[in-house]
């Protein structure tokens, strides 16, 4: 009779047992659901969110010291946000831009046809804007002595695919019969680009035994290295170094030899070779706090870093006319 009289409560028992079993079961893949949700990727924070984002930046070498100083000053007012500047190259960082792994992309030149269409077919809208000017450096070794000038055309002569050159001589009659070394930014460089169409034509080819690094520290390494040596690069790279570099003028439109200073550059002086420099912003991610704050940050203060680094200010007008652009895109 006592055994009998138990099987009702034990029954019970393992019915409640069993029920809170499977609430809690319930309970837990939901959390887990709700989590996941909620965590989501870093770029769909960034595109929809307004949580503190890590700012993910990538592109020119060129532009890139501009950005790493406005990112250093903006993390120590801002100790809590995260910038993420990265070197593949104006092409590289176009191809990071249109695949979404970026917020902001880099560019030593203006974007190109096969990108825009790149970015379309991704559905991603972007605004473009100029962060600095800069003046490409055609730079030889402290020691060379002999180049006081050079043209386009000599340039193009000793540059091109076809080119015959391979002394000093061989450029110009006079100069020393040592073989010239070449050291070129490689084919992702948007300073590699702008060379190449200015220097070359469109359809143009560079040397096929030119040394190339997307590293423009590298080719300071290497002319610095090199008492025959010859590169070009951004004007900050030079001016950084040019204890160990010599700029060579270049003859402008106006047949005056022109050497890349911060006042030539500004004035135009100094062309073909004075260009502006670019950043483009996703417009989506600017929905986001920390992009938002980190691009008007840089458009505030893009010209003082850039003089800062060695490069050149545009008017302080063109500045607010960004900012003013900036925030209709945002929507502020």
């Amino acid at each position: 009779m006592r055994t009998r009289s138990l099987l009702p409560v034990l029954a019970m028992s393992f019915f409640l047992i069993l029920l809170a079993a499977c609430g809690n079961a319930e309970g837990n893949e939901s959390g887990e659901e709700s989590g996941n949700a909620e965590g989501g990727s870093s770029e769909e924070n960034a595109d929809s969110g307004s949580e503190t984002t890590e700012v993910l930046v990538d592109g020119s070498s060129t532009v890139f010291p501009i950005m790493e100083a406005i990112a250093e000053e903006y993390q120590k007012e801002n100790p809590d946000a995260r910038v993420n500047i990265g070197v593949s190259g104006s092409g590289g960082g176009f191809e990071k831009f249109a695949s979404g792994e970026t917020h902001i992309s880099n560019a030593s030149r203006p974007i190109k046809e096969e990108e825009v269409q790149a970015l379309e077919d991704a559905g991603i809208e972007y605004t473009e804007f100029e962060i600095a000017l800069d003046g490409l450096s055609v730079v030889v070794n402290k020691e060379n002595d002999w180049v006081d000038q050079l043209t386009v055309d000599e340039l193009k002569k000793m540059w091109s695919a076809d080119s015959n050159v391979e002394t000093w001589a061989d450029v110009r009659e006079g100069w020393p019969e040592e073989e010239i070394e070449f050291y070129s930014p490689g084919a992702d460089s948007g300073t590699f680009d702008y060379f190449s169409e200015v220097v070359l034509g469109e359809e143009g080819q560079i040397r096929k035994d030119a040394s190339l690094s997307e590293d423009d520290n590298v080719l300071v390494q290497g002319v610095t290295g090199s008492p025959n040596g010859i590169s070009y690069f951004g004007y900050a790279y030079y001016a950084e170094n040019k204890d160990n570099l010599k700029a060579v003028p270049i003859v402008n439109d106006s047949g005056e030899a022109v050497t890349p200073s911060q006042e030539t550059i500004q004035s135009g002086e100094y062309n073909p070779f004075s260009r502006p420099l670019f950043i483009y912003v996703k417009n989506e991610a600017l929905q986001n706090e920390s992009v938002y704050n980190f691009a008007t940050y840089a458009l505030e203060n893009g010209g003082e870093m850039a003089e800062a680094v060695g490069y050149v200010a545009k008017p302080d007008s063109a500045y607010d006319d960004a900012l003013q652009k900036l925030d209709e895109v945002a929507g502020k």
